[in-house]
């Protein structure tokens, strides 16, 4: 980057930098604990001088070799049974929570974000759908609840991430809360 390193850096530089570390990971040359760290400094990054350092030590992606970015998409699945995402994984700015007669349990507290703003699409049926979100994030709720439960708590006065949470469901509980100093998901 040979931009003035007091700029503020944009969500296109932070994934620039995110296609490196992607490529990094892929080869060999960070392992999964280093590749979420410094993905959530380039996430975190203000300034494009925050950035530098981040994948100094790295080669170039080119186009021809660019890595996926960020994961755009994911979706975590419970058939029959009971998923947890917790302690420290990269989220996607957008998952789809799926739960069918199951039990998903969804931590984003150490999760590394990708970004300011990130999408949580809820398809439950007869299911338990509980998600811890940071302790500063901003929850906006844009769902509903056909026979069910449905309790998402929202807004903050911190400047962490905007979370939305979409998606419809039937016959089932979600709850999307902080998470409490000590909590254990079970």
């Amino acid at each position: 980057m040979t931009e003035d390193p007091l700029l503020r850096a944009s969500d296109a530089d932070r994934d620039r930098v995110a296609a490196v570390l992607g490529e990094a990971l892929a080869t060999g040359r960070l392992n999964s604990l280093e590749h979420a760290d410094r993905l959530e400094a380039a996430y975190t990054a203000r300034t494009v001088g925050e950035l530098v350092p981040i994948t100094r030590d790295l080669p170039e992606v080119t186009a021809s070799r660019e890595a996926p970015v960020a994961v755009e998409r994911q979706q975590i699945s419970s058939k029959f049974s009971k998923v947890i995402r917790q302690g420290r994984w990269v989220a996607s700015r957008h998952t789809r929570l799926s739960g069918r007669f199951g039990a998903l349990i969804i931590d984003l507290t150490e999760a590394v974000l990708p970004g300011r703003q990130i999408t949580i699409e809820i398809d439950a049926r007869f299911s338990k759908v509980l998600v811890r979100v940071p302790p500063n994030a901003h929850v906006i709720d844009e769902g509903g609840s056909i026979f069910g439960k449905r309790d998402v708590s929202g807004g903050s006065d911190g400047d962490g991430p905007l979370i939305r949470v979409a998606g419809q469901s039937m016959f089932s509980k979600v709850m999307v809360s902080r998470a409490p100093t000590g909590w254990v998901p079970h």
